[in-house]
């Protein structure tokens, strides 16, 4: 190194030193609300950070410790605790530095390892893509958040900081970052109540994401602003002179929209600029709850209320704790102005969202007021995570919690409940409780019956009619939309498919192993435990029961399991009985064997009526063990089984009907009618007069012409004497000249 470049590079070292400590003192002023022995293990934890990231350098050439320092500063502006301000500091320290958790357990105890671990990238695991590893990552992250919500909190002012340094980073990387911010951070920020960052990061999301209108708008909002100053200060002049003239206390103060908000109203609602009209607001903070009410009413004597713009958050607060009251009024020159008016502790909670709860040290963390703070929501990721277990699942159900336009509804006992717009009663069900929701049947909404995918609305008085036993509908899952019904669903059904395949694949085993001579099914014993062993390595299952579900569901096949089973066990001693072979084969031929299957229209995923054929009850049928989709009922006769059959007959088994199908069955008809008016109708009435449903109808676009029309039905029939019945009533109405059950033929099975 030359004489020259040594002191330059000594002189950049010392002024990197320099910015960092500077930054870091400006924390320290920020920590009056901590003592000296907690400053002095912020302290500690930034000695180590600095060290962690010695020579790293942020884009803009700055030290890069001085970006954990940002971090912990925005934390210590909502008044967060010592560990997590230490888990700030150390936050990239995992993820950039190669520290253990170990070795921060061991420097800054188990507490603040586990948050800076929740927020730690999972960089060592390997994703067949970008967008799995990032839903995982994401998973991580809300977990650990609904653990301990500062996990939230601090990766929320880690991207506030990055966000704002954005200028410094490749151009490369603005899209993709901006929009994971306004998709995902931005939208958990408003969930936790934390108003002034959620509209921080919307706004330099849209500044990245789309320069030239953010530029433009912002041109247009201070060209207004100039030209508006004078009207808005007349305004607070008024305002103030009415309240002081009340003799009520009260603290005013100019608002204005966002950038992002003012592009998304002229987006959505096809505005131009000049056509917004609500950009500038005012803010009053008042001494208590009955003093904004009463402010309310002064306001509306001053100026008119434009009709349908008052909102009550005081009364019914939003879903992330927010309270205030709204209303927008026309001001001079008809000029709309929205005030806000709140009390100094519904500010603290409207800026700083679950971050109050810090400020104010709440005793009991349970209370109502750390509830209405999120706790509930937070609670709710841990209840989707217990059923959920695909990351990308998970994400998906969790980002349809995140937007809280909600509707309030109440139970009978008249409790307020918060639900997403476009939540059903299902939805309501399980927001009370799972147990609820899983034994569902029916509901009144207001004294009256109502469908269960009926959309709630504002006020709606809800009350659930429960069964005595659990059955979630998979029906459910085409309209519930709240992401806890929709994974307490989807885990039910996922439950119940895997003992009904556990219960068939065993019942198929017994049966084949009767074939081979063995009674029953080797239980887990010592003396068959090295069989079950053997068997297991072949199959390649953890265990018993995983094997058995995957013969449930034809992901094996029952009599190759069986033939390798009697093998080992022939090897230890235990011969087949020639008597119980001869005695299976004889009940085969006489479709007698003990190890038949049932089926009465019960059962939920492990058995699935073929579409191609539609079998109902009384009708000959055969069962096909399919790849993955357990037991599949066909028609005998059906042209799909016989091919079937052809290519891979032992994945084929004996299966009948029970005595007492629980359900109805779907049969598709061909009805052939004359060209008249009102003929679908006589057809219709003809179906219901056979006591059958209709669930389908189908007829051909162009019929002008045609002297006759064939319509396709499906109808729900107990069984083939009732689609006989249904036949027969079709026949003798008069505009009908050919009715005709769709079998599934060469042709016509796809039709079917």
């Amino acid at each position: 190194m030359s004489a020259v470049s040594k002191p330059l590079m000594n002189q950049v070292s010392a002024a990197a030193v320099n910015a960092a400590a500077a930054s870091f003192a400006t924390l320290i002023k920020g920590l009056d609300y901590l003592n000296s022995d907690q400053i002095e293990l912020i302290r500690k934890a930034y000695r180590f950070a600095d060290q962690a990231h010695l020579g790293q350098k942020r884009s803009s050439g700055e030290p890069y410790i001085t970006h954990p320092i940002a971090v912990a500063t925005q934390c210590a502006e909502w008044k967060l605790d010592t560990q997590a301000l230490m888990a700030a500091l150390l936050h990239d320290s995992m993820e950039d530095c190669g520290v253990s958790k170990l070795d921060l357990v061991e420097n800054f105890g188990s507490s603040v390892a586990e948050l800076v671990d929740g927020l730690t990238k999972l960089d060592k695991l390997q994703f067949t893509t970008r967008e799995e590893g990032q839903a995982e990552s994401f998973r991580k992250m809300l977990l650990a958040m609904a653990r301990d919500v500062r996990v939230i909190l601090i990766k929320l002012a880690d991207r506030t900081h990055n966000m704002r340094t954005m200028a410094d980073m490749p151009r490369s990387k603005w899209a993709r970052i901006s929009s994971e911010t306004i998709e995902i951070y931005a939208p958990i920020a408003n969930r936790l109540g934390l108003n002034q960052t959620y509209r921080e990061l919307q706004d330099l999301s849209f500044r990245h994401l789309r320069p030239w209108r953010q530029q433009v708008l912002d041109k247009a909002v201070t060209r207004s602003r100039s030209r508006r100053k004078d009207l808005m200060k007349k305004v607070q002049t008024e305002v103030e002179q009415l309240f002081e003239k009340a003799g009520l206390p009260v603290k005013i103060f100019g608002r204005e929209k966002t950038l992002f908000s003012i592009y998304k109203k002229m987006l959505s609602k096809h505005l131009s600029f000049a056509q917004v009209t609500d950009i500038y607001g005012m803010r009053l903070i008042l001494p208590g709850i009955t003093d904004c009410y009463t402010a309310l009413g002064l306001l509306h004597q001053l100026y008119k209320p434009v009709p349908g713009k008052f909102k009550d958050h005081i009364a019914i607060s939003k879903v992330n704790g927010y309270q205030s009251l709204h209303t927008t009024l026309v001001g001079p020159s008809g000029i709309n102005i929205e005030f806000q008016m709140r009390t100094e502790a519904m500010h603290v909670v409207a800026e700083k969202g679950v971050a109050a709860h810090w400020l104010y040290k709440s005793e009991d963390p349970n209370s109502e007021n750390a509830e209405r703070l999120g706790a509930q929501w937070l609670q709710s990721l841990l209840d989707i995570q217990n059923e959920t277990h695909d990351a990308t699942e998970f994400w998906d159900h969790v980002k349809v919690d995140l937007f809280p336009d909600a509707v309030y509804v109440f139970t009978p006992k008249s409790k307020i409940m918060a639900l997403p717009r476009g939540a059903t009663v299902v939805d309501f069900a399980y927001a009370v409780h799972s147990k609820v929701g899983d034994r569902t049947q029916g509901v009144r909404i207001n004294g009256e019956m109502a469908p269960l995918r009926t959309e709630l609305k504002n006020g709606d008085v809800v009350e659930i009619i429960t069964s005595t036993e659990p059955s979630p509908n998979p029906a459910w899952l085409s309209f519930v939309r709240t992401g806890r019904a929709r994974s307490k669903i989807r885990h039910y059904l996922k439950t119940m498919a895997q003992k009904e395949s556990l219960d068939l694949g065993e019942k198929l085993l017994t049966q084949s192993l009767r074939a081979e001579g063995i009674e029953k099914t080797p239980n887990d014993a010592s003396i068959t435990s090295t069989v079950w062993d053997k068997i297991l390595r072949f199959t390649g299952n953890k265990n018993k029961d995983e094997l058995l579900i995957d013969i449930g569901l034809g992901k094996r096949v029952a009599s190759i399991v069986a033939k390798r089973l009697t093998a080992h066990l022939a090897e230890m001693g235990e011969k087949p009985n020639t008597l119980l072979i001869s005695q299976e084969r004889f009940a085969s031929s006489e479709s007698i064997s003990q190890g038949d299957v049932i089926v009465d229209g019960s059962e939920n995923a492990s058995v699935q009526y073929a579409r191609c054929c539609h079998p109902i009850p009384m009708d000959p049928i055969s069962g096909y063990l399919g790849h993955g989709e357990g037991l599949v009922v066909h028609q005998a006769a059906c042209a799909v089984a016989q091919r079937l059959k052809y290519k891979d007959s032992e994945r084929f088994i004996y299966v009948e009907w029970s005595d007492e199908p629980v359900r109805m069955f779907d049969a598709p008809l061909t009805v052939t009618v004359k060209n008249a008016p009102g003929v679908l109708a006589k057809v219709a009435t003809a179906i219901s007069l056979a006591e059958a449903d209709i669930t389908h109808v189908n007829m051909a676009e162009e019929v002008v012409a045609m002297d006759t029309i064939d319509l396709k039905f499906t109808v729900a029939v107990r069984d083939l004497s009732h689609l006989e019945s249904v036949l027969k009533s079709l026949r003798r109405t008069s505009c009908v000249t050919e009715a005709m059950r769709i079998m599934a033929s060469k042709h016509s099975y796809q039709e079917a």
